[in-house]
């Protein structure tokens, strides 16, 4: 089973999905078969590379409610072990660390970018580190098990800047509007920071339907029919 979560690394709900997503994952008896991977999302992609307080920025974006919204967030966060500082949280363009993210998928593997993810988010919202900033970006990457020098290198340049953008408009024309959104074997879309009870029962909903898939398809190998055609869908 593949899921691909998209997600921002400035996104507070997203942290919370996270953490309740893994738990549900870890509950899962086919749990070593799951395949999981980020995917970026930006909720502010004209965001300035210079950082700055994240309480200003939100308190001008939605005004005298700003501060219920992370009051909310910190009181759902601690239930999942997590303790955001918003205080010391600054508002930063989340590119170069989706790009990040990129480089961990794709030369270290889905596990390392799990890691990977799970420091950058305790980074923003936890440690005030600024995401934007390639120095602390590989501060928190070689934390995670990236090469420094590899890591240096990358954000130093362009590499991976194409792709993470390809990425960005796919998720666009896929019509993915908000994150969290945890995209199962490429047909069963959650969004949205569930309640582990949800996740595990997703979980096991996908592995039924998985077997089910299966099963017709060894039947109508098995009665010599090659028209597996049925209900608008067609196995291969």
């Amino acid at each position: 089973m593949k899921v691909e979560i998209y997600s921002d690394i400035a996104c507070p709900w997203c942290y919370i999905g996270k953490r309740r997503f893994d738990q549900a994952l870890e509950r899962f008896d086919g749990k070593g078969e799951v395949e999981v991977t980020f995917r970026p999302y930006q909720l502010v992609p004209d965001a300035p590379a210079t950082a700055s307080p994240h309480r200003a920025w939100l308190a001008e974006r939605y005004g005298p409610q700003s501060r219920a919204m992370d009051d909310r967030v910190t009181e759902l966060g601690r239930a999942e072990g997590i303790e955001y500082d918003f205080d010391a949280a600054l508002h930063a363009n989340t590119f170069l660390g989706h790009r990040l993210l990129h480089l961990a998928e794709t030369e270290y593997g889905t596990a390392v970018q799990g890691v990977l993810k799970e420091a950058l988010l305790k980074a923003h919202f936890t440690d005030g580190v600024d995401v934007g900033d390639r120095a602390a970006l590989t501060e928190v990457a070689v934390a995670a098990g990236l090469d420094r020098a590899r890591v240096a290198e990358y954000l130093a340049g362009d590499e991976g800047a194409d792709e993470v953008q390809r990425q960005l408009d796919e998720a666009r024309e896929l019509g993915i509007s908000a994150v969290p959104t945890f995209v199962f074997d490429g047909q069963w879309a959650v969004q949205g920071g569930q309640e582990v009870e949800t996740f595990l029962q997703v979980f096991q909903q996908v592995a039924a339907e998985q077997q089910h898939a299966e099963q017709q398809v060894d039947a109508t190998h098995g009665n010599g029919h090659g028209d597996a055609c049925a209900d608008g869908a067609c196995a291969i």
